[in-house]
């Protein structure tokens, strides 16, 4: 039998489907290691290439995360239209799986390894139910090593991305991994990642952990650190801001080749961090705690929220100052998107604030809500403007222009997120 992987398409416009540099959809790899042998697979990801409707397989599985969702019910549509069965999986059908079974054939919600065998199972014998739900959560020893052959010949940037932990042990307002998976936080083993690592070591010697917080357990961080010294890897992941004061921690991870880490800084007000639920922010220490990462070769990929109750349109300005005094090799400056599942839209909903459902505009790009600092004109405009100031070449030069191991990946990083950034613009302002 014959089974379809389908990652749907971001719209072009947005600053997500202009970027150049494209990452593949580890999850679908994921479920490619736990299909049996019997099925003949192949992916289509639409923003590398058109999708052929006209496919002979016999099962099509499409994962999505909220903003895509509109596409890929388009997208289930065009198959269903053709006689072909359509699941859908990941966290926005997990969130409204009732909306999802709407458009799809079947609906995976939660951790899809553990469901995944049933539900092939189930459509072989002619048998496939409306929804599979993952039975607790899986077994970190379990996961086995993701098929990337599914990924060859596509023109991914980069095709080393794994996982070596799974959730989150804190609970950020605005997340929408703590909705997928309660604030558990599981640990692959150590040696099953460094094998994986000697795999993917020929391939290419750059690569991403996917996790939401590799540093939240310290003695396995240290355990993995130590036995990726020397491996030969230049790697990026994610890390609260907090891991710049565990000095052996950060040397520990910079003698294992990190060369940049995605860090939530969040906000610079400490009243909007508490309200986040951002319990191990101290905005008073982030120039000290950026100077850190650099120090030890780590570059800095910021993250910014715009847009919680105590920001007002001087927010902007002065969150980019900081950027550029604290001189971040990179950053993302996103609206505040009430994410399904998520306590902030609890809140927003309770609150009658919340002003749009087009899922389209969930794309941390867009306003969806009523701002109390600032009307949601100001919040959209103020989000423009930081972008385009943040990725102009003056505060590229303020900020990167010393030469630091971690420029050879944020230097085209910020030419990549300029580039993206205009063209979004010019064809924004077409369409107005």
């Amino acid at each position: 039998m014959k089974l379809l992987f389908v990652s749907p398409g971001w719209p072009k416009g947005r600053l997500w489907g202009e970027l150049g540099f494209k990452f593949p959809a580890l999850s679908l790899a994921a479920l490619a290691a736990v299909t049996p042998p019997s099925w003949e697979l192949a992916l289509c990801d639409e923003n590398l290439a058109p999708l052929d409707f006209d496919t002979d397989a016999d099962l099509v599985a499409i994962t999505a995360m909220t903003p895509q969702a509109p596409r890929a019910y388009e997208i289930a549509a065009g198959f269903r239209a053709r006689g072909r069965k359509v699941v859908m999986g990941g966290f926005h059908a997990s969130n409204l799986p009732d909306e999802a079974l709407g458009h799809v054939d079947a609906v995976v919600i939660g951790e899809g390894e553990l469901a995944w065998p049933r539900l092939l199972a189930d459509f072989a014998a002619g048998t496939l139910q409306r929804r599979y739900h993952a039975e607790g959560l899986l077994p970190m020893e379990t996961i086995p090593v993701a098929r990337r052959e599914l990924f060859a010949g596509k023109g991914y940037l980069l095709t080393n991305t794994l996982q070596t932990t799974r959730g989150c042990p804190f609970d950020c307002k605005f997340c929408s991994v703590t909705a997928f998976y309660g604030r558990k936080y599981r640990e692959r083993p150590v040696e099953a990642v460094l094998a994986e690592l000697q795999q993917l070591r020929p391939v290419n010697s750059f690569a991403f952990f996917v996790d939401d917080n590799l540093v939240a357990n310290r003695r396995y961080a240290l355990q993995l650190f130590a036995g990726m010294k020397g491996m030969g890897f230049k790697w990026l992941s994610h890390a609260p801001i907090d891991f710049a004061r565990d000095e052996e921690l950060l040397r520990a991870a910079g003698a294992a080749g990190c060369v940049g880490m995605f860090v939530g800084f969040e906000s610079l007000d400490q009243e909007t961090l508490a309200a986040m639920g951002k319990v191990t922010n101290q905005a008073r220490d982030y120039l000290d705690d950026a100077r850190r990462f650099r120090d030890n070769g780590i570059g800095i990929l910021g993250s910014f929220v715009l847009g919680y109750d105590g920001d007002t349109p001087a927010s902007f300005e002065r969150t980019l100052r900081f950027c550029e005094e604290a001189r971040l090799e990179a950053a993302i400056f996103p609206i505040l998107t009430p994410y399904p599942g998520t306590a902030i839209r609890r809140r927003l909903e309770a609150e009658g604030r919340i002003t749009s459902n087009d899922w389209r505009d969930y794309d941390m790009g867009h306003v969806t809500f009523r701002p109390r600092g600032m009307s949601a004109a100001e919040l959209q405009e103020g989000h423009d403007w930081l972008n385009r100031s943040f990725y102009s070449f003056r505060s590229m030069y303020r900020r990167i222009w010393k030469l630091h191991r971690s420029v050879q990946v944020f230097g085209p990083m910020n030419l990549g997120f300029r580039s993206a950034i205009k063209k979004s613009a010019r064809k924004k302002s077409c369409s107005a």
